[in-house]
């Protein structure tokens, strides 16, 4: 019996296998050492689940977690997870005591060192901190110009022991286009910026700036850790090398069932605006999910699975549903009727790919599986050990053995 149909049945279902997570991660481990692993579990671990990935990330070696958002580390903690966790993008608003009350790392490019500062000087207790230098993204990370003033602030306060310099990151812009040099100058003003902090006097634990890509096409740039996100769920950086070219395994299935079945004659027009015509008499099968589940509205194309088969998906996406057009007549009615079948938009191994769909959506895969909505809802499998760990809808909360 295949694994996914242990999984309870759901109208609408994303099914995430863990042992794809762990494999991937153990396979990405293993490429960057002897630099340690860090699980990128931010948007809810790229749709995925994030409690449920960080557990099995953890599980198959990773040494720390990341988040983008102070709130998604809490929500880690809360559940029980003590591993190293560093949370880098805040606001005003976020809550910095809590953090530094939690043992969660904070990075930090400039302004929020005030904000850190003032949290544990109320606690009382220091504050883990990553400095981030600006290499050449332009977004977060302090200017290379105020780079030394910058690293000596902070270790004026990690004298009055307040905070601690735990790391020293980076992000890179184009290391999925490998041939690009602008990699290599990041790199540079990388180690320029690590060297700069460690003449200051930072003993930093970790310095990091890889990212899935570079740990794929970069050693150079795996120093003491990297950021692993969207290779520990299966998918490629790359454009034109494929999830399984680089050993990896796709961890989520998105998958419902034919909501109708119905043959229909030539010239008959499908969805809002009429913008696809039948060109002869055929038959049209309803797949229910649409773009308030996540699909792209623009996606029109995008293959579906149903019995093996594949079909583009015709007329113009919904709110909640989408169109197949089976190319066939005879069948509504029948028990050849595609009516309950299991229809599978993408997944591992000879499902459609994720990558199909993002090709449909003028988009990239990233965007496709953070963008599966909470009214879908997340099945937890274990392919490795044949069996269904937790089912969960949008109002439900993980219970995991």
């Amino acid at each position: 019996m295949n694994y996914l149909e242990t999984v309870p049945a759901a109208e609408r279902s994303a099914v995430v296998d863990l042992a794809a997570i762990r494999h991937n991660v153990r396979h990405l481990a293993e490429i960057a050492k002897p630099a340690r692993l860090m699980a990128v579990v931010k948007a809810d671990a790229y749709g995925h689940g994030a409690l449920e990935v960080a557990r099995a990330a953890l599980d198959a070696g990773a040494a720390w977690l990341g988040t983008a958002h102070i709130s998604e580390a809490l929500a880690l903690r809360t559940a029980g997870i003590t591993a190293p966790i560093v949370a880098w993008l805040h606001t005003a608003d976020s809550d910095f005591s809590a953090a530094v009350a939690a043992n969660i790392d904070i990075g930090v490019s400039g302004w929020e060192l005030d904000a850190v500062v003032a949290a544990a000087r109320e606690l009382e207790v220091p504050a883990r901190v990553h400095l981030k230098i600006d290499t050449g993204l332009g977004r977060n990370g302090c200017p290379e110009e105020l780079w030394e003033s910058f690293v000596g602030e902070a270790l004026a306060w990690q004298e009055e022991g307040l905070l601690r310099v735990v790391g020293i990151f980076s992000h890179l812009a184009v290391a999925d286009e490998p041939r690009r040099t602008e990699t290599d100058q990041q790199l540079r003003k990388f180690r320029d910026a690590v060297a700069v902090a460690e003449d200051a006097g930072v003993d930093h634990e970790v310095r990091h700036i890889a990212n899935t890509p570079a740990v794929l096409s970069r050693p150079d740039s795996h120093f003491d850790l990297v950021r692993v996100g969207l290779g520990m769920y299966g998918l490629s950086p790359f454009p034109g090398q494929s999830a399984a070219e680089l050993g990896l395994i796709p961890a989520m299935t998105l998958k419902t069932r034919i909501a109708n079945c119905k043959e229909v004659p030539a010239g008959q027009g499908v969805s809002y605006g009429l913008h696809y015509r039948t060109a002869a008499p055929t038959t049209l099968a309803l797949v229910p999910v649409g773009y308030a589940d996540g699909i792209p509205r623009v996606a029109t194309g995008g293959p579906v699975m149903v019995n093996g088969e594949v079909f583009p998906v015709v007329g113009r996406i919904a709110m909640d549903q989408m169109v197949i057009d089976l190319g066939r007549t005879g069948i509504a009615g029948t028990a050849e009727s595609f009516l309950g079948k299991e229809a599978v938009l993408f997944g591992a191994a000879g499902a459609p790919s994720v990558d199909e769909w993002a090709q449909a959506a003028g988009s990239i895969n990233y965007e496709i599986i953070t963008r599966i909505s909470g009214r879908v809802t997340r099945s937890y499998v274990d392919s490795e050990a044949g069996s269904a760990d937790v089912s969960l809808d949008a109002d439900s909360e993980a219970v995991l053995p």
